[in-house]
């Protein structure tokens, strides 16, 4: 969606990545493999994102990151001096909060009989949760796999998602398993609750 509004689906995926790693730079071969696109379109669009002072260039040598980029790798961070710097993050992030809302419409539309479902981990910020969405019912899972996979390729980032059925669910949760605990007790957002846990 927001990528008719910037014009590339290829600088979107950089902008959302420059702006999830605010202080970190990046040289082009990452660049590309983190968003798994061709060499070429990566170059182009940094050039573009260079020429409107959205990114800068990072001078050899004063890079901190650690990963093994070559003494020639051109490496590049977001210019937190961009005239429209947060008004920009504000809008990416807002992008993602209504794809986050499509992903979560599609499960409950196409996933199969869903009883329970809740965000937790990269969805609510926190590290801790051991997986990032929980879902409970007579669940498609070749169906879930596809719709986490098209979502991780806009969100950039591998999800964790688990599935489980009703039998599996309740009787972990009567004995206060310890893996359910631990998602009930991070930060969480659920979003159909049949069990009427919450």
């Amino acid at each position: 969606m927001l990528e008719h509004l910037i014009g590339s689906k290829t600088r979107l995926k950089l902008l959302q990545l420059f702006y999830r790693s605010q202080d970190r730079s990046f040289y082009v071969r990452e660049l590309a493999r983190l968003i798994g696109v061709q060499l070429n379109a990566v170059r182009r669009e940094l050039a573009n994102l260079e020429r409107l002072c959205i990114i800068t260039h990072v001078p050899a040598g004063t890079s901190k990151i650690e990963e093994a980029g070559t003494e020639r790798s051109k490496y590049f961070k977001l210019n937190s001096n961009f005239l429209l710097y947060n008004e920009l993050k504000n809008l990416l992030f807002k992008s993602q909060e209504l794809e986050e809302q499509i992903l979560v419409e599609d499960l409950k539309k196409k996933g199969g009989k869903i009883k329970f479902l809740l965000l937790t981990g990269l969805f609510t910020g926190d590290a801790e949760a051991g997986t990032d969405i929980l879902i409970v019912g007579e669940i498609k899972a070749m169906t879930v796999s596809r719709l986490v996979k098209e979502f991780e390729q806009l969100f950039g980032k591998s999800i964790r998602y688990t599935i489980m059925d009703d039998k599996e669910f309740t009787d972990r949760h009567e004995i206060g398993d310890r893996f359910l605990y631990g998602v009930f007790e991070c930060k969480n957002m659920v979003v159909v609750d049949e069990f009427n846990i919450r």
